[in-house]
């Protein structure tokens, strides 16, 4: 039987509480800020780990419905200050990888499942912008990474002293393989900043694997 909330309590439930919209604004701004930062400034890929996590934030504090409401506004505002398509691109992958990963470790689900949720879903939002930019570039950039994945591919074999043309199949399967390869290094290295981060925030995700626990005790 729920109780009724004591007067001046924050009640959790309720999405439309200032403390929660003024931290999801927060949140928002936040991640907008974060996507900025990288575009004029890039550092590799520091500020990148970063995308999702203010979302991841407002999911362990709030719940799902703040959660969509950061991701949603911080599009929104990328929208109003870097246009439509800059917008799309946060969102599509990295807003919705930060609702997908901040339910799953409050649901505390391991991390393999959080891996291989997120892998498909960074898989396809790479997918995603790639024909997104296409399509604004007037380009086929998957037709320009076979391209370069066959230059490659010769390059290799041609070293070892093969004299092996590679096939369209097997270029486009180690294109698949890279993109996919990167996409799950990306979201090993987002879960291990958040296992920094959040236990420092007070919202502890799963523990690691015992492997990577033992080296995270480590140091």
């Amino acid at each position: 039987m729920s109780r009724s909330p004591i007067p001046g309590e924050l009640n959790p439930e309720s999405s439309r509480h200032p403390r929660i919209m003024v931290e999801t604004a927060f949140l928002a701004s936040t991640s907008a800020l974060l996507w900025i930062i990288n575009f004029y400034f890039p550092i590799g890929m520091l500020f990148r780990l970063l995308f999702p996590l203010p979302t991841v934030i407002a999911y362990l504090r709030w719940g799902k419905r703040p959660a969509w409401m950061t991701a949603i506004v911080a599009a929104l505002l990328l929208g109003i200050l870097m246009g439509p398509p800059r917008s799309i691109q946060f969102f599509i992958p990295f807003g919705c990888l930060g609702v997908l990963l901040g339910g799953l470790w409050r649901a505390k689900r391991p991390w393999s499942v959080s891996l291989g949720w997120g892998l498909l879903l960074t898989t396809l939002g790479l997918f995603f912008q790639t024909t997104l930019v296409s399509l604004l570039l007037g380009i086929n950039l998957w037709l320009y990474v076979n391209q370069q994945v066959r230059g490659i591919l010769a390059w290799v074999f041609e070293k070892l002293g093969l004299l092996i043309d590679p096939s369209i199949q097997a270029v486009q399967l180690v294109a698949l393989g890279m993109i996919t390869f990167q996409a799950l290094l990306y979201l090993f290295l987002v879960h291990l900043v958040a296992v920094l981060l959040m236990q420092r925030l007070g919202h502890p995700i799963p523990d690691p694997p015992r492997w990577l626990q033992a080296l995270l005790d480590d140091y």
